[in-house]
């Protein structure tokens, strides 16, 4: 088993997270997320009632960043845990 550089996998897990956040906040600004979330949960058989709120781009941005910085901590934990008990 290989082992895993610890920055390049923090890397790959925040982006990740990051892009699929940004996402949301795209769709929350362009308002199709209620129709997206309404049939996700008919999906699931859920029937509930809950509010979208205004876009706001401080909220959006703080969201992504956010969302980075855990997943670049959670790869890097993970590619460290990884490493340690691949000896």
């Amino acid at each position: 088993m290989e082992k895993l550089n610890k920055h390049s996998t923090g890397m790959a897990v925040g982006l990740f997270l990051a892009l699929f956040h940004l996402l949301w906040a795209i769709l929350v600004a362009t308002k199709v997320v209620k129709p997206f979330i309404d049939w996700v949960l008919s999906l699931y058989a859920i029937n509930f009632s809950y509010k979208i709120t205004e876009f706001s781009l401080g909220a959006a941005i703080g969201l992504v960043v956010f969302t980075f910085v855990c997943g670049y901590v959670s790869g890097w934990v993970f590619a460290a845990i990884w490493n340690y008990y691949r000896k």
